[in-house]
């Protein structure tokens, strides 16, 4: 075993192809990109075809390549698992599925890994029973957890070579020129399958709403295309929101967003121009309802929204506070409403929004981030991927990405949710090391990380209850007591890849 800088035990055998995790910023790259494989066109040469069948046989797809998917569709998503679904009816095995995350729909991959015809996975997330398998030891490799950004970053220096990309697209033309902002399954942005298709060898593009040369917007264009294969259905848009856009009530939850907004307008960031990501779900989503009446009353305005996009924050772009946003992915049908018809809402890709390693992503931009928890401990490190039983159920997604390159990244939590406590001695998983997060927000106060003193001085006057970690981990555990430790065994289910390409921690099979 080797420890790396957090002190988490990695095993030997992984470190021929991943360096130990050594700080936030201890990875300089320098590289030249993949370009993937080009194949030319002539004229009179048709890209339709007449089934996922002829496109898999067509993309000379065989045993042991990498195919990969987009995840705009979340939980209505129809393209990966009948893909998959005809690529086992093919007999096709060992292959490597590349997904930019996985949903709670593609319970279907538990068959087709129990047959062999995927032995190996990278995604950013894992959930319900396939991450609940998966943890209890159905791989017999360890799956490759990555961050949007370090996703991008692996595409682009190949360590993840795509044979063949499966791209649903809601609105297509004949020669593959693709948007994600019109037709029936509308998904708003296609950010994350923007890098899948510059770098696959080959691209497929499967739509539900064939319209005539040339379609446009163009999103993914016609240069990156080598198929087009329409169907009947490419997903229900009505999942793409599930579970993400709730509207809190819940009293705890937004004590916790006004706390956070007391931090974002006390600090020293809120002023004319100022730019910030707000997360989907709960507190994170209520902060920027109460930032919208704090910027109305301020009269400030914010020059950029950057992320994963809701309505709220495109309704603050079309009220004038936010005067841009640029998206990577639509959570919700006023986001995709707006991608459609403001000119201020662009669509980036997954390496503009967060790839560490290219020449400047938008996250750098960044002045505040708010972002979520399923645990972070007392050294400030912060677990999204794993519950409190050491269960595969969420996504590393942009959250190290985005705390790394924001000037003050915040953490909203419950001190307890439900009767485990979310402040703990030591996360089950670290996926963003303590040194990429600033302050910690509950609903009865907040924490500053000692290496922010500037905030600790710029807060002090503010009206907001102040403690450590520390104080907060032990108030957690009076109300419920201290957690029992989970049991593992030795075995390595999942690498957690840190935006760099180095191992931050692994996960591994749970005892039964």
């Amino acid at each position: 075993m080797a420890k790396n800088q957090l002190g988490r035990e990695i095993p030997e055998t992984y470190l021929n192809s991943f360096g130990l995790f050594e700080g936030q910023w201890a990875v300089h790259h320098e590289y030249k990109r993949s370009s993937g494989l080009v194949s030319s066109v002539k004229p009179g040469e048709s890209k339709l075809l007449g089934s996922i069948r002829e496109a898999i046989e067509k993309t000379g797809l065989k045993d042991g390549m990498t195919v990969s998917f987009h995840h705009h569709f979340r939980e209505g998503d129809k393209v990966l698992n009948m893909v998959m679904d005809e690529i086992a009816a093919m007999g096709i095995k060992n292959l490597t599925l590349a997904s930019s995350s996985i949903a709670n729909v593609h319970e279907p991959l538990i068959e087709h890994i129990k047959n062999g015809v995927v032995t190996s996975i990278t995604s950013s997330g894992l959930r319900d029973k396939l991450g609940a398998a998966i943890s209890k030891g159905l791989m017999g490799n360890p799956v490759i957890i990555r961050s949007h950004g370090g996703r991008a970053r692996a595409i682009e220096k190949d360590e993840i070579h795509i044979d063949v990309a499966f791209l649903g697209a809601p609105s297509a033309d004949c020669y593959g020129n693709s948007n994600g902002s019109h037709g029936k399954a509308n998904c708003g942005s296609l950010g994350y399958a923007k890098v899948d298709a510059e770098f696959a060898d080959k691209v497929v593009i499967i739509t539900d709403n064939l319209v005539p040369y040339p379609n446009t917007p163009i999103s993914i264009p016609q240069n990156h295309v080598d198929y087009v294969v329409e169907v009947e259905s490419i997903g229900d848009p009505n999942g793409i929101a599930k579970g993400a856009t709730r509207i809190t009530t819940n009293p705890k939850e937004l004590l916790i967003a006004e706390n956070a907004n007391k931090v974002i307008t006390s600090s020293p960031y809120y002023k004319d121009g100022f730019s910030f990501q707000s997360g989907t779900g709960g507190s994170t989503l209520a902060v920027a309802r109460f930032l919208q009446e704090s910027m109305r009353k301020d009269n400030i305005k914010a020059s950029f929204a950057l992320g994963g996009l809701t309505g709220h924050l495109c309704s603050m772009l079309e009220e004038g506070l936010i005067e841009k946003i640029i998206d990577t992915q639509c959570f919700d049908r006023g986001a995709i409403e707006s991608m459609k018809k403001n000119e201020n809402h662009y669509e980036i890709s997954a390496s503009f929004y967060a790839n560490p390693a290219n020449k400047g992503a938008a996250v750098n931009q960044l002045d505040v981030v708010v972002l979520s928890a399923l645990e972070i401990d007392t050294n400030f490190n912060v677990n999204v991927m794993t519950g409190s039983d050491g269960i595969i159920r969420g996504a590393s997604g942009g959250h190290s990405d985005a705390s790394a390159g924001a000037k003050m990244s915040m953490v909203l939590t419950p001190l307890i949710r439900g009767r485990i406590p979310t402040i703990v001695e030591e996360v089950n998983t670290i996926i963003t090391p303590g040194e990429s997060i600033d302050v910690v927000v509950t609903e009865i106060g907040i924490a500053i990380n000692p290496r922010r003193q500037d905030l600790m001085e710029a807060f002090k006057d503010v009206k907001i209850p102040k403690f450590t970690l520390e104080e907060l981990k032990e108030k957690a555990y009076q109300i419920v007591g201290r957690p029992d430790p989970i049991e593992y065994e030795d075995r390595v289910v999942a690498l957690i890849e840190y935006r760099d390409g180095s191992i931050i921690d692994v996960v591994r099979k749970v005892k039964e």
